[in-house]
């Protein structure tokens, strides 16, 4: 299977592994899924961590961005058909860093690793 990880997830995979759901934790362990990470959660992260809101992950995204090069993960690139298919997402979540994961999973045919409630209420394959 292949599993996108939402920002989030990938904060907790390196720093907080007991915010992971058990199913979490035994899907990405299971090395038949292949893993993927949208280089806009490194984006996300250098934003968050510029403004002082991201405390649980306090190293800010140079850190992050070694710990996806030591993982399993891919990162994968922002597509002009991701950007056009933000463009006909309906507006149930502003974030626009989300809204990009989305459709990433929606071009990609991947399932989304989230416990991001409104993520679930898109048409996209979810797990939590």
């Amino acid at each position: 299977m292949k599993l996108l990880l939402d920002t989030h997830t990938a904060l907790w995979l390196f720093n907080d592994y007991d915010k992971l759901s058990p199913e979490v934790k035994r899907i990405l362990l299971d090395t038949n899924n292949d893993l993927f990470i949208s280089i806009v959660s490194s984006w996300e992260v250098a934003i968050k961590h510029s403004t002082g809101k991201l405390t649980d992950f306090p190293d800010g995204v140079k850190i992050f961005l070694t710990e996806i090069e030591v993982s399993p993960m891919e990162i994968v690139a922002i597509l002009p058909q991701y950007v056009e298919k933000v463009e006909e997402l309906p507006f149930i979540h502003r974030d626009p860093f989300d809204r990009i994961i989305i459709a990433t999973a929606l071009c990609e045919e991947m399932t989304i690793v989230t416990a991001d409630e409104n993520i679930h209420k898109y048409d996209v394959k979810v797990i939590w």
